[in-house]
Parts: structure tokens; C-alpha cells; sequence
């Protein structure tokens, strides 16, 4: 079955979920923003061990035709769950407003990653203190909806 006709799991944090939720009853108008000016997409990835559907909700930009999101997961030392699931499985969909679309996800290399970053920090500047809080350079993601 392809990754857009399943039914993801929500987040476990109650009020995450409680955000997806909103997101997907509103098409994207509750819960589009995390703040004025900071979007909001849905990413849902395929589990690596389990093969479930698992859906999120990160901030994004956008480079062209292409969604950027990063995988700072609050600064903690490690990558994010949905980040680590990319490595086994890059076949993504992105809900964006009410548009759901299917995408490819990679890493941004080097050279493009250090422009991304600084379109990232500019929407949302907690990105700098996950950094440093987490001592690790933070994977960004370029996902191709075409």
C-alpha cells in the first residue's frame, strides 16, 4: 500500500497530537503556524522497524518547489525518529494547508545546507539554541513534491 493512502499515528505527546488533530480537521487554518509567520506541515514517514505511517508537525521553507524542514528535535542529542526513518525509507507525503501531496525526502549537502540553515533560523531563531544545546550539527531536509 502506498504511503498516501494510509492512515497514520498521530503523535504520543497529547497535546502534539492534540496540534495534528486541529491541523488535519481545519485544513492547516488551526494549527498552521506555530507562531505568526513560523508554518507548520504535516510530514508522515514510514516506520523503520515497525512499517506503520507516522505523522508529525514541523516547521518548514521552502527553496524553490521544494520543502525544507529540520531535524532538531527540541536539541536533544539525537535525530528525530521521523529523521532516522528517511534513512530506510525517503518515500514521504507532506500535508501542507488542505494539500496533500507525496514527496521524496534527502539531506541537504553541505554547501546547500548552510544556506537552508540560514533560511531556517531566520523562521524560526529556537533553531540556534537546539543547536547548541544538542552539540551536533542539526540535519536539514530537502523534501521534492514533484
Amino acid at each position: 500500500m502506498s504511503l498516501i493512502d494510509e492512515t497514520p499515528v498521530d503523535p504520543g505527546n497529547e497535546w502534539v497530537a492534540d496540534h495534528v488533530h486541529r491541523y488535519v480537521e481545519s485544513g492547516g487554518a488551526d494549527g498552521g503556524e506555530f507562531a505568526p509567520g513560523v508554518p507548520v506541515l504535516l510530514l508522515t514517514t514510514r516506520g523503520r522497524r515497525s512499517g506503520t505511517a507516522r505523522r508529525t508537525p514541523l516547521v518548514f521553507g521552502r527553496d524553490g518547489s521544494d520543502y525544507i524542514v529540520v531535524a532538531s528535535f527540541n536539541g536533544a542529542l539525537k535525530d528525530p525518529d521521523w529523521f532516522v526513518n528517511l534513512a530506510a525509507d525517503p518515500e514521504v507525503v507532506v500535508q501542507v494547508g488542505s494539500e496533500v501531496m507525496p514527496g521524496t525526502a534527502r539531506v541537504a549537502g553541505p554547501a546547500e545546507r548552510e544556506r537552508l540553515w540560514a533560511r531556517m533560523t531566520a523562521i524560526s531563531p529556537g533553531y540556534e539554541e537546539a543547536a547548541a544545546k544538542a552539540g551536533r550539527q542539526i540535519p536539514v531536509v530537502m523534501i521534492s513534491t514533484q
